[in-house]
């Protein structure tokens, strides 16, 4: 479809002819014979004497390519575009960032499969996070891992797949192996600021209590509900463990409750993925979608035909006004 940018360009049309009706016309002096008897010629002639200007004069060739020509100028000022069909884009409306354990107690195999056997808590969150991630397509996510210090390992993007593999690159204690609940709460916190999308969503799977943080998870959790993120914590392992290897629920409750976020507890693969279900019914996929149509201008077509007309104008003068000559 080919529309007009500034169809109101087109009031200009009628500029020519109004200049042409309304202006004195041009004229011009050219040499001329001066003798004495002037008048007695004129008288025995029988003319009427004129001043000592002419005004020009135009052929019907002459007035149709300046017709033409205007007409054509007039029409590129009116910039013509060629509109495309609508193109969508989808844009995330919202932020998750997944944080997730890998201290050395991740290793543990007392996580049950769906088929009964033991597995690795780690391994067992992998399967469930992959499957979580990949129907989170239009979000933008970013994934951190914390043992005794948290790392970004991918920051916020809406390249899922990239954030699949690094997951799978993961290993327990890469991190270390000791548990920093806060600070991989105040490095989502970082992460998000990098975001101007207010909707801001952290899931934070541990199986462990805060050992290693430099900032308590409690306050750090405070700061993330001042800058609108909620936290969904879910706890893995076992609570009736000693020291380090028991899993803080007291901890993940008072975090999730302060930011408006839940808190779930997973005690095998079935479970976990029953949290992420609830999860994700409770913070559903999000996305804006933006639609607009591409344009094309085309403002140089009438132009250059205008110059191509023109140019034939003058050649074709130039080549009248040498056979004249000639003859």
């Amino acid at each position: 479809m080919i529309v007009l940018g500034w169809p109101w360009a087109l009031l200009l049309l009628p500029l020519p002819l109004l200049a042409w009706r309304l202006l004195p016309p041009h004229r011009e002096r050219v040499p001329a014979l001066r003798f004495p008897f002037f008048r007695q010629i004129v008288a025995t002639a029988g003319s009427d004497p004129r001043p000592g200007a002419v005004i020009l004069s135009r052929s019907r060739w002459q007035m149709l390519a300046a017709t033409l020509v205007w007409a054509l100028v007039v029409l590129a000022l009116a910039r013509p575009e060629r509109v495309g069909e609508p193109v969508e884009i989808t844009k995330a409306a919202r932020d998750v960032v997944l944080a997730i354990d890998i201290s050395g107690s991740m290793d543990t195999r007392d996580f049950a499969g769906p088929d009964g056997q033991p597995q690795q808590r780690l391994a067992a969150v992998k399967d469930v996070v992959r499957t979580f991630v990949a129907g989170r397509e239009g979000d933008r996510m970013a994934l951190i891992v914390f043992g005794s210090k948290a790392y970004v390992q991918a920051p916020l993007t809406e390249d899922l797949s990239t954030v699949l593999d690094l997951l799978d690159r993961t290993e327990v204690g890469m991190a270390g192996p000791h548990t920093a609940l806060g600070d991989a709460i105040g490095l989502a916190i970082r992460t998000f600021e990098a975001s101007d999308i207010e909707q801001r969503l952290l899931i934070l799977l541990s199986d462990g209590s805060d050992t290693a943080s430099r900032m308590s998870p409690v306050n750090a959790a405070e700061i993330a509900r001042g800058k609108d993120v909620a936290i969904f914590t879910i706890g893995v392992g076992d609570p009736n463990a000693t020291g380090e290897d028991r899993v803080d629920i007291a901890t993940l409750q008072e975090i999730a409750g302060r930011t408006d976020g839940s808190y779930d507890f997973a005690a095998d693969e079935d479970a976990l993925s029953a949290v992420y279900e609830r999860i994700d019914a409770a913070a559903p996929r999000e996305v804006e979608t933006l639609s607009y149509r591409p344009r094309q201008s085309l403002a140089f077509v009438p132009m250059l035909l205008a110059a191509l007309i023109g140019i034939a104008a003058v050649a074709g003068l130039q080549l009248t006004a040498r056979r004249r000559v000639a003859a």
